[in-house]
């Protein structure tokens, strides 16, 4: 496959290619970017060292034509005009948020840019209440739309619980660090070293942030009934990694032994999706590079509520590696096609 990468300067469309390098049935076409058109990668990229001396064209249909897959890295609310002029015989997988909402209401509430309508949702994982998986969704179609990276690491801590009905779906309270990459590559004050290093600040509290209402779509979709969640993102001193805790209350009658089986059933078949052994805990720096997600689950049997907690590199199964995932399913390739290698350590 000939594969164009869109926004290729910036940290997600630098992953994109990172992973598709590896990738044994892609070519790498254009690559192409905004204000940095007309620079080297290597500019803007070093460890990219293979793709070092392309240099970032314009982003424009005549550019991205003649593809197989086109893989969109652009700021929210760029994707649409875009892929409108690519035809239907092009797979285009968008790593922004333009297609991932269902309702437009939400869309207009927390963004402010024309509703663009939604595509194929790409978290292959994700259980569905009454059963089937998202994946079924993605096989063949020629549009899909990259989950956000914080809505991943929720919905895989939290989802196999809703699906099977042993927490409820009401009352979900989610806190999750994120490194600084999730902010972008953007130059932004806040985000200096200086600001940073030796500090955690919280940030879209009371239920400001963006990716709230693609997280409440989610997890409607795996309890069959509406979800409510409080979510409170931290920005952590790291560049990678999501770190989400996220507590439910418990079904009545649901025993600790019920909770393990409800996910170690969920992810049992899942390749990059790892439950741990009872004790041990999620970390970023496990995951670090990789698309694999950790995962573990406990019941606070005193207050009644199940915890979940769930840790991904947001630029790799936050971002890329989910893009190359979706990639997999829409071509019919194995799902795992050059993702299976390992994290970075230490």
């Amino acid at each position: 496959m000939k594969v164009a990468v869109a926004g290729a300067s910036g940290y997600a469309g630098g992953e994109v290619l990172r992973w598709l390098q590896r990738h044994p049935e892609v070519e790498i076409g254009a690559v192409t970017a905004g204000g940095n058109a007309g620079s080297r990668l290597s500019s803007v990229h070093p460890h990219l060292f293979s793709l070092g001396g392309r240099v970032l064209e314009e982003t424009t249909p005549d550019v991205l034509g003649g593809h197989d897959v086109v893989v969109l890295a652009l700021p929210h609310g760029h994707s649409a005009a875009v892929a409108e002029a690519l035809g239907d015989e092009v797979v285009v997988i968008d790593c922004g948020a333009d297609f991932r909402l269902r309702s437009e209401a939400a869309w207009t509430t927390f963004y402010d840019t024309p509703y663009a309508g939604s595509w194929a949702y790409g978290l292959p994982e994700l259980p569905l209440s009454g059963g089937g998986r998202g994946r079924e969704a993605l096989g063949g179609t020629s549009r899909i739309a990259v989950p956000g990276c914080y809505p991943t690491a929720v919905t895989l801590a939290m989802a196999p619980g809703l699906a099977s009905g042993v927490v409820e779906a009401e009352d979900v309270v989610v806190v999750a660090a994120s490194g600084t990459s999730g902010a972008g590559k953007s130059l932004k004050p806040h985000l200096l070293g200086a600001e940073v290093m030796g500090s955690m600040s919280p940030y879209g509290v009371g239920g400001g942030h963006r990716h709230t209402p693609e997280i409440e779509q989610n997890l409607s979709a795996a309890a069959g009934s509406t979800a409510t969640v409080s979510f409170t993102p931290t920005l952590a001193p790291m560049p990678r990694g999501i770190l989400a805790t996220c507590t439910a209350r418990v079904a009545a009658g649901t025993t600790a032994d019920m909770v393990r089986e409800a996910w170690r059933a969920a992810y049992a078949d899942e390749l990059f999706v790892h439950l741990l052994e009872p004790g041990a805990w999620p970390s970023t720096a496990h995951v670090t590079g990789s698309n694999h997600v950790e995962v573990q689950v406990t019941l606070d049997e005193r207050a009644g509520r199940v915890i979940a907690i769930a840790a991904i590199d947001n630029l790799a199964k936050g971002t890329a590696g989910a893009a190359v995932q979706c990639l997999n399913l829409a071509v019919g390739l194995p799902e795992s096609t050059g993702l299976l290698g390992s994290g970075v350590a230490p």
